[in-house]
């Protein structure tokens, strides 16, 4: 780990050591992560992944943790914040768009929205960065990434710089190429459409007001805990098997939107999995329908 310090410091990339985790997460759960590194352009992470891979060194690459549920004891690693120090939007021609890996997708949305051009509108209130929404594939209200993201470019894991595109980009519901090729993305391209900017902005409002009325955004949470199974959705069977309200320690299932595990004051990693096995085996037991984990667990 030494290693990655000096080179942190030999190619100006910020770091910080032993720094807690719920800093970084929506969650606001976790340990302290070993080392986390900042860095700016794609050099910096070109030379970071070398210098892990070297040194065998585990490297774990995040946006805006909104997605993310870090063990209580932290993360022996060096985790990789791709954030606001890579978060440049830009048009690319009229339709298309360019956002480098740390900007917020609300940002994204909002850029679309200033130049008239919709199909981004579902994302509007989604927390996470446009990395990690190309990554899982994010997507709300009948609309996902995957209807307008056309490229990614990224560093691969022995830090060369290339893009996927098309099909090869494999997404699917909550899914994409990234999750098992093991490279870091760091810029999308947004093929949009021209739109009315009036009914743009209706429309983006209108999904955030449903939000705001049927998510429990006043607590810190990840989202929506569990993925949504084939004919089903998951907070309904939750909330049929009697569970919304349900806790364990500072956990809860929302009783707002049973959806939704919350940490409603001090919550743990340890309450939140107990939790969601407790919801899993019951609706499993009650349903016959296995839930699984949307949020991903990262020790």
């Amino acid at each position: 780990m030494n290693q990655l310090i000096e080179l942190c410091k030999e190619i100006n990339c910020e770091y910080a050591e032993n720094e807690s985790m719920s800093l970084h997460t929506t969650f606001k759960i976790g340990g302290n992560a070993r080392l986390i590194v900042y860095p700016e352009n794609e050099y910096q992470i070109s030379q970071i992944v070398k210098t892990a891979k070297q040194n065998h060194i585990r490297l774990v690459p995040m946006g805006n943790g909104s997605n993310l549920l870090v063990d209580d004891a932290g993360i022996d690693a060096c985790v990789m914040i791709i954030g606001e120090r890579m978060s440049e939007i830009r048009l690319i021609d009229d339709e298309t768009v360019y956002a480098q890996a740390g900007a917020l997708l609300i940002k994204l949305c909002r850029f679309a929205y200033e130049h008239s051009l919709t199909g981004l509108e579902f994302a509007y209130g989604i927390p996470g960065s446009c990395g990690g929404g190309a990554f899982m594939n994010a997507g709300a209200y009948g609309g996902e990434m995957k209807d307008v993201l056309i490229k990614c470019d990224h560093i691969d894991s022995n830090g060369r710089s290339a893009s996927l595109e098309g099909d090869a980009l494999a997404l699917s519901y909550r899914h994409s190429a990234y999750y098992n090729n093991g490279c870091i993305i760091t810029g999308l391209y947004l093929k949009l459409a021209k739109g009315d900017k009036k009914d743009i902005k209706e429309k983006m409002d209108d999904l955030l007001s449903r939000r705001r009325e049927k998510q429990p955004l006043e607590y810190p949470s990840a989202g929506s805990t569990f993925k949504r199974p084939q004919g089903y959705f998951a907070g309904a069977l939750i909330q049929d098997c009697n569970l919304k309200g349900r806790s364990v320690g500072g956990a809860q299932v929302s009783t707002k939107h049973a959806g939704f595990v919350i940490n409603k004051g001090g919550a743990t990693c340890k309450d939140v999995l107990e939790l969601c096995r407790i919801c899993h085996d019951t609706v499993l037991r009650e349903k016959g329908i296995e839930l699984e984990m949307e949020i991903r667990v990262t020790k």
